[in-house]
C-alpha cells in the first residue's frame, strides 16, 4: 500500500509557484531541511549559500505563519515533514550557432512546496531537552565570558591603579629633588652672600690698616714744623748778620 500523495499530506503549507529555477537545483536545498524542526531548518537555509535557500526560507516562514495564524499552533512546535520541488512551464528559446543551425535554450521553472506539522510528544521531550542542554550550555558560556571579562577588567583596573600610584610617587620624588634643590640653591646664595661680604668688610679692614699706615704721626709732623720754622728763623737772621 502506497502512502499518502505529496498533495494530501497532513500539514500546513505554503507553496511558491512558477519561480525560475530548475526543480533539480531546489531539491537539493529541500532535501537539507526535510524532517528537521523549524529552528533547525532555518538555520541550515542561513548556513547554505545556494540562490535556492533565500527562497525556501521564505517559503518556510510563509508556511510557519500560516500555521500560527490559520491553525493556532505553536512555531516551537513544528517541524518540517514535507518538502518538495515541481516541475513548471519550460519556456523554449534558440540561440544562433554556426552553419545557419539553432541551438535550443530552455528556461526553467518549478513549484516549490514546503508543509510543516506539529511534532509528536516524543520528539517534542526529546526537543525540549536538546533546547534546555543548549540553553545551559549557552548560560555557562555566557557566564564564563562574563567572569573572564570582568578579570580582565579587574587586572586592568589593578595596572592602571599601580601605574597611577608610581606616578604619583615618581611625582612626589620629583618634588622632594625639587625642594632640596631649590634649599641648596638658596643655602649656596646665602652663602656666596656671607663670603661677598666677609670679603668686603676684610678689605674695609686691609684699606684701614694701609691708611693708618702710610699716614704720619702727630709728633712727627709737629717737629717737621718746628725745625721748618727754625730753618725759616735762621735764615731770616743771616742777612742782618752779614750786613
Amino acid at each position: 500500500m502506497t502512502g499518502a500523495k505529496t498533495n494530501e499530506r497532513p500539514g500546513t503549507r505554503a507553496t511558491l509557484r512558477g519561480y525560475h529555477m530548475s526543480a533539480s537545483k531546489a531539491r537539493v536545498v529541500l532535501n537539507l531541511i526535510r524532517n528537521q524542526d523549524v529552528t533547525t531548518a532555518r538555520e541550515i537555509l542561513s548556513d547554505t549559500s545556494r540562490e535556492a535557500a533565500d527562497v525556501i526560507n521564505k517559503v518556510l516562514a510563509s508556511a510557519v505563519a500560516n500555521a500560527a495564524t490559520n491553525d493556532g499552533q505553536n512555531p516551537d512546535e513544528l517541524y518540517v515533514s514535507a518538502a518538495y520541488a515541481d516541475e513548471g512551464v519550460t519556456m523554449k528559446r534558440f540561440t544562433p550557432r554556426a552553419r545557419g543551425r539553432a541551438g535550443k535554450i530552455f528556461k526553467r521553472s518549478c513549484h516549490i512546496t514546503v508543509i510543516v506539522s506539529r511534532l509528536d510528544d516524543e520528539r517534542l521531550e526529546v526537543l525540549r531537552a536538546q533546547r534546555n542542554t543548549q540553553a545551559a550550555v549557552s548560560r555557562s558560556r555566557r557566564v564564563a565570558s562574563s567572569r573572564r571579562r570582568a578579570d580582565q577588567q579587574a587586572s586592568l583596573n589593578k595596572r592602571e591603579t599601580a601605574h597611577e600610584l608610581a606616578a604619583a610617587e615618581e611625582a612626589e620624588i620629583e618634588n622632594e629633588i625639587a625642594e632640596n634643590e631649590a634649599a641648596d640653591d638658596a643655602v649656596e646664595q646665602d652663602e656666596t652672600e656671607v663670603d661677598v661680604t666677609t670679603t668686603e668688610v676684610a678689605t674695609d679692614e686691609e684699606q684701614n690698616v694701609n691708611d693708618e699706615v702710610t699716614a704720619p704721626e702727630p709728633d712727627e709732623a709737629a717737629d717737621v714744623t718746628v725745625e721748618e720754622t727754625t730753618d725759616d728763623a735762621t735764615s731770616a737772621d743771616t742777612p742782618e748778620e752779614t750786613n
